[in-house]
């Protein structure tokens, strides 16, 4: 049996900067992480820090959060984030209203945002279409969430944080309105005794709340990922116009990832990897980059999306099965109304907003047990970050090099070559 303070269920970056934060906070916290850390939707990600201008006419709040969260990030993630700046690309047959929508927003939410003409989109980026009429310069990037995860999780060792990585949560006990234990499914078998439990484990949180006696509904939604073989590519490159299927390219040093497509799912293990998305990516990201076809795959994949289905209630969907109208903020649920006064989930967001989450989280969490203290995860740079090669060696230390940045992270080992 082990006691602890805190346990925190999922390791992707929500769940490992909320132990990051409490651990710098003084207090005793374990995470608990079933596979390697970002193993799970974080690693499955594009891999774009959101500058906000993808939100910033149909979600100010959101947009706003992203800008916040990208100016931090660069201050204190050094080598996990590639400043590669961004372009939302207006196409021939695109919508000027739509672009004079975004550019008046993201002006309006202080996104530095600046227009150029299609020439000078193409001087940036030689193989952009023809059809390019216009651009706009926001300051996307690029991040690598298996360097940025491992980097919390030093920083949350450093702290005192405990780590379980391999370590499935196999049963729940609930006594008296509490969680008393957690059995972890390790070598030798784990009993944790925590006095508090933190959910974060994405669109596998109804399902680990489930096992607490607590109901609530994940609406979790695939998207694929598809990075080929593309050198040379300076910023990420957006499609300028309402969100849809294949309207991202990321560069990652000598590769591109071409996203993505949004289709509801039923179970965040168990969904069809069909091919036809994978041939959308082509088709609909070559609008943009011709140059890309016939490019040779490295390797391709699926994540899905942490979303939470009574936020998605008064939202309409196409009705083709694309749910891109799905809102991408965050919500703390804490289960003392549901009966277990020691449990809260943290549900849906983005990779890019992980730490304002993790924050805010550990803010709820050190009211309810009287922890005083403010968060420093904004101010303390994140350790190993100035130099890529000791970040790599801490993503073998706590896991493995993601499908994200698998062509970035000096050590790839176990990552498949072709379609996963």
């Amino acid at each position: 049996m082990t006691e602890t303070t805190v346990a925190v269920i999922g390791g992707g970056s929500t769940g490992i900067g909320t132990a990051r934060d409490l651990a710098m906070r003084g207090v005793d916290v374990t995470v608990i992480e079933r596979g390697g850390l970002a193993s799970g939707t974080t690693g499955r990600s594009h891999g774009l820090l959101h500058s906000g201008a993808r939100y910033a006419e149909s979600d100010p709040e959101g947009a706003t959060e992203c800008i916040e969260a990208n100016q931090t990030l660069r201050d204190i993630a050094g080598h996990c984030i590639n400043d590669t700046g961004g372009l939302f690309v207006q196409l021939a047959d695109d919508d000027d209203e739509y672009f004079e929508r975004k550019l008046n927003a993201c002006r309006e939410l202080g996104i530095d945002a600046t227009v150029i003409s299609g020439d000078e989109a193409r001087e940036r980026v030689p193989e952009l279409a023809a059809s390019a009429e216009r651009a706009m310069v926001v300051p996307d990037a690029a991040i690598y969430p298996s360097r940025l995860v491992a980097a919390n999780a030093e920083s949350a060792a450093n702290h005192g944080a405990t780590i379980y990585t391999d370590a499935p949560v196999t049963d729940i006990t609930v006594s008296d309105g509490k969680i008393e234990q957690l059995e972890l499914d390790t070598d030798t078998g784990t009993t944790l005794e925590p006095e508090y439990v933190i959910n974060a484990t994405g669109p596998w949180a109804d399902r680990i709340a489930s096992m607490a006696g607590v109901d609530f509904d994940m609406k979790p939604t695939k998207g694929v990922m598809v990075s080929v073989e593309y050198d040379g590519l300076e910023p990420v490159l957006n499609r300028c116009r309402e969100p849809d299927d294949g309207d991202i390219i990321i560069p990652h040093e000598n590769e591109a990832v071409l996203g993505t497509t949004s289709i509801e799912v039923d179970h965040p293990d168990d969904f069809d990897r069909d091919r036809w998305e994978i041939e959308r990516m082509f088709q609909e990201c070559g609008d943009m980059l011709p140059a890309i076809e016939g490019t040779e795959v490295v390797r391709s994949w699926w994540g899905c999306r942490p979303l939470y289905a009574p936020d998605e209630a008064n939202r309409s969907d196409s009705s083709v099965g694309d749910e891109r109208s799905i809102s991408r903020g965050f919500t703390l649920l804490d289960h003392e109304q549901d009966g277990v006064s020691n449990f809260t989930s943290v549900v849906g967001g983005k990779l890019t907003t992980y730490r304002i989450m993790a924050e805010e989280t550990a803010d709820h969490v050190c009211d309810v047990l009287g922890v005083d203290g403010d968060s420093a995860t904004a101010e303390e740079r994140l350790p190993g970050v100035s130099d890529p090669a000791v970040l790599d060696r801490l993503v073998t230390k706590y896991s493995e090099p993601q499908p994200t940045d698998a062509g970035v992270v000096s050590d790839t080992s176990g990552i498949a070559s072709a379609d996963d």
